[in-house]
């Protein structure tokens, strides 16, 4: 499997580069009978249908080209983006989300809560900074990097 994800995204990534779009994930899966092959790309501003598409017709066209067939059984292609509340895994995603209202969720509770909302000011190699609600007052929490269990983008209600 991972043979086909390294596959793919070497196949991808001049297809990206084009369009100035960035790769976020690839994902090879089977589903109940069928295999999915999942590209997940991105570009400032966000991705849309018509660049989804663009990017399936060429990379379909791509892994038709190549002999020996790098993923031999029947698949379905989706090309699509990360989403809206994707998860922060690297430091570039953190980078990006400054200024983003972010979901943070602890290892162990600070200030009595391992779940925090808001949005993330300041970022260091040791600490996520947000400024969060609690209740109609905006506080601001500092949170050592080695207590967040994952982080990814929020919908702001």
């Amino acid at each position: 499997m991972s043979s086909v994800i390294d596959t793919v995204t070497e196949l991808v990534k001049p297809i990206l580069a084009e369009h100035q779009f960035e790769l976020y994930d690839v994902e090879f899966e089977k589903e109940g009978p069928s295999w999915y092959l999942r590209v997940y790309i991105d570009k400032k501003g966000g991705i849309t249908i018509e660049d989804c598409a663009t990017v399936s017709d060429q990379l379909s066209t791509a892994l038709d080209s190549c002999d020996p067939d790098p993923i031999p059984q029947a698949y379905f292609l989706e090309v699509s983006s990360p989403g809206a509340e994707r998860p922060l895994r690297n430091e570039k995603d953190y980078e990006r989300a400054v200024d983003d209202y972010i979901h943070v969720s602890l290892y162990q509770a600070i200030k009595g809560k391992k779940v925090y909302e808001g949005t993330l000011t300041d970022l260091s190699a040791d600490s996520l900074t947000l400024d969060y609600l609690d209740k109609t007052r905006h506080k601001t929490i500092v949170i050592p990097r080695d207590k967040v269990a994952k982080a990814r983008l929020a919908i702001k209600f």
